[in-house]
């Protein structure tokens, strides 16, 4: 069947608009290696893995990474905790539990916790979140990383639920109907028919809540206390990588080092998120083969 000139049209739009999108990402990483490249030759990629970050000491500059890193892990593993089992079970209750009322409800008001500006929930924290915390624990103060995993948490969840309830409600119906045919229970059902069905759409939505989570900026920045110190403990103030490169990218010296260490610090967070993205490929693959 001959094609018309508007299938071929939009056929190569389609194309073109992939194509550009290519380019911009592929630009946006040469852009961060060519300004990072330079620290590696003057003080050296030595210098990142001093346990100090202090660019602007007036005694030593030190750009040690190691406290941004650990603020960032701590952060996003206390996120990521809580926003797995409380968004894919929001998810299934949604998809699978909720009456269609309940459905009509809780679905757009999800939706609409997922567009709330982050700095609009980053003051919700701080004028609620933090002096709640504060009190709960006996804290000298409540910013800490656990005031910001569970911020984040509230960001990504709606992400995570939303997304999962798509993936669940879009598994065929004669698989739930096979599964209680044969005498299993409904809810046997549910976290061994449908879940596993819709593993590739929930797992999609982790990465994305766990993208947001990693890439949050403005949030983080107002409820973790922003201090530069290597620590594991939720209840101490940390510091992430990505407020770091905020705070300090408008005000640095172009071209200097402290201006380098930043741009490597955009290229440990590239990493992180290419890793992620790696390791739900592998747990796909792995799950496709014992299917």
């Amino acid at each position: 069947m001959k094609r018309t000139w508007k299938e071929k049209l939009i056929e190569k739009s389609l194309k073109w608009t992939a194509t550009l999108s290519i380019v911009i990402v592929i630009c946006i990483f040469i852009f961060i290696f060519k300004e990072a490249v330079p620290f590696a030759k003057k003080p050296g990629l030595g210098e990142l893995f001093r346990i100090r970050w202090a660019p602007v000491s007036p005694l030593r500059e030190s750009f040690g990474i190691l406290p941004l890193v650990t603020g960032s892990v701590l952060v996003t593993a206390l996120a990521m905790l809580l926003t797995i089992p409380f968004g894919v079970g929001s998810a299934v209750y949604i998809s699978e539990v909720a009456a269609p009322w309940e459905r009509e409800i809780l679905k757009p008001f999800i939706e609409m916790l997922a567009g709330i500006p982050s700095v609009v929930i980053g003051f919700f924290g701080l004028m609620v979140l933090v002096p709640l915390v504060k009190s709960c624990f006996g804290l000298a103060t409540g910013l800490t990383a656990f005031s910001g995993g569970l911020l984040l948490a509230l960001m990504a969840i709606p992400t995570v639920t939303s997304i999962s309830e798509d993936a669940l409600r879009s598994v065929p119906r004669s698989y739930k109907e096979a599964s209680l045919a044969l005498g299993a229970s409904r809810i046997r059902t549910i976290w061994r028919v449908t879940v596993p069905a819709a593993l590739s759409g929930i797992t999609a939505a982790v990465m994305l809540g766990a993208g947001r989570v990693i890439g949050e900026t403005m949030a983080v920045m107002m409820v973790t206390g922003n201090a530069a110190v290597i620590t594991f403990w939720p209840f101490e103030s940390v510091r992430t990588m990505t407020a770091t490169v905020a705070a300090e990218m408008g005000e640095v010296a172009f071209g200097s080092d402290h201006y380098r260490a930043l741009f490597c610090i955009g290229i440990i967070l590239l990493a992180a998120a290419f890793g992620l993205n790696v390791a739900a490929q592998k747990v796909l693959g792995r799950y496709r083969m014992g299917k």
